[in-house]
């Protein structure tokens, strides 16, 4: 048998104010969590969201509240990408001493080259730049794309650059210790072409 609770009219309409406030004051704090999120460029978890209401706006709220809110506005916070490393100076090949000593200035076109690994994360995985830059003009001038880092990464870019600029003998090439870069397939390829290697 169900009891009937007697309320005031008063009562029922306070009640039911509060109740707006609440939804009112919960709005304004998930609208302020987004925007310190988006701010953050959704790299901010709960702990640097809960500093940040505090910071500027003087409200203290739980991390468990803030990562509920969260939840609810589906603001997920972006991964880190994993450092990948491109250079392996871990070898016992020879390396060439630091001719450009960090002159990177270049008085004529094809007079210093520098070259680089760099890795770009695709929905398939891993791939692999490696650009020659001309320091003259600052553009790349040859490039070569791979999903390994095999020697032939940085022959087939170097190769690129010396077939569409035909660089006179004694241009300049400085890279990293990789070894890539110090590998005996690299070191051909240059004297072939009467490239000076430098490195740092």
């Amino acid at each position: 048998m169900c009891k009937v609770l007697k309320v005031d009219r008063a009562s029922y309409y306070h009640w039911i104010k509060a109740g707006s406030v609440v939804k009112k004051v919960d709005n304004q704090l998930n609208e302020l969590i987004q925007a310190i999120f988006i701010q953050g460029r959704n790299n901010y978890g709960t702990r640097r969201i809960q500093d940040k209401l505090i910071e500027l706006y003087g409200l203290i709220v739980s991390r468990k509240r803030i990562s509920n809110i969260m939840k609810d506005l589906n603001l997920k916070v972006k991964m880190k990408r994993r450092y990948k490393n491109t250079t392996d100076s871990n070898h016992n090949l020879p390396i060439a001493p630091n001719v450009l000593n960090r002159d990177f200035y270049a008085l004529n076109p094809d007079e210093k080259y520098v070259g680089d690994i760099t890795y770009i994360s695709t929905g398939e995985g891993w791939l692999y730049l490696s650009t020659v830059i001309d320091l003259y003009s600052r553009k790349v001038v040859g490039w070569s794309i791979d999903d390994t880092m095999k020697v032939s990464l940085v022959n087939d870019a170097l190769n690129m650059a010396i077939k569409h600029r035909n660089p006179p003998k004694g241009l300049l090439w400085h890279t990293d210790r990789g070894s890539q870069y110090t590998s005996y397939s690299h070191k051909d390829l240059l004297e072939q072409n009467g490239i000076v290697q430098s490195m740092s």
